[in-house]
């Protein structure tokens, strides 16, 4: 088995922990997190070594493999951040696509792009790297997704929607197909987008609306 690191020691590494042992590909030696109470615990069983600092040591050692498991709440910088310093070491990112997931033969799934249980992915849809397509959540034929995008738990896309990089789908919301969220943008839970969202914009409420407005 391939040996791989974690980034990150919380709820959202314990899912992909889960689904990494279900498709039996990596062994997970340990866990890097920022916070200081997570050192020296466990989740599922594996150690949290220390910080992110410890990257260059652990490539060091001969892993070569990493995965990002930060959640995004809302603002999906860290995780990229994560991302990139993992790949600047040399460490190839892995995702993992849940057996318990539907993904069309002819979606495209960048690298380190995490696809948990009772996700669908239908035809054409082209998925970023380092994207989180949350529980239950539907990507409908033909969406692009961008890097660094989270799709949370049970949100709903139509047809031919367009993802820009960094942007998070609240739980529960649904997109109108054709329709534009941009970069860094943030969509409320349970919100319904009619129209285009502009980049590092929060749009809340049945229509969806700028916050504020």
């Amino acid at each position: 088995m391939k040996q791989a690191i974690g980034l990150g020691a919380g709820g959202h590494a314990r899912i992909i922990v889960e689904i990494l042992r279900l498709l039996g590909e990596f062994e997970i030696v340990g866990l890097l997190d920022a916070n200081p109470e997570a050192l020296a615990t466990r989740v599922s069983g594996i150690a949290v070594l220390g910080n992110d600092l410890l990257m260059p040591e652990i490539y060091a050692r001969g892993v070569r493999h990493a995965f990002v498991g930060v959640g995004g709440i809302g603002d999906n910088r860290s995780r990229a951040r994560l991302y990139h310093a993992a790949q600047g070491y040399g460490f190839e990112m892995i995702g993992a696509i849940d057996p318990r997931s539907i993904v069309s033969p002819s979606a495209i799934i960048g690298s380190g792009t995490i696809i948990m249980p009772a996700a669908v992915i239908n035809a054409g849809a082209r998925i970023g790297e380092n994207v989180i397509i949350n529980t239950g959540a539907i990507v409908e034929h033909d969406c692009s997704i961008g890097d660094h995008v989270h799709i949370a738990t049970g949100a709903c896309l139509a047809g031919t929607v367009t993802v820009l990089p960094g942007a998070h789908i609240g739980v529960g919301a649904a997109i109108k197909q054709g329709v534009q969220v941009g970069r860094n943008a943030l969509v409320g839970a349970g919100a319904v987008v009619i129209n285009d969202v502009p980049d590092d914009t929060t749009v809340v409420g049945v229509p969806a609306r700028p916050l504020g407005s």
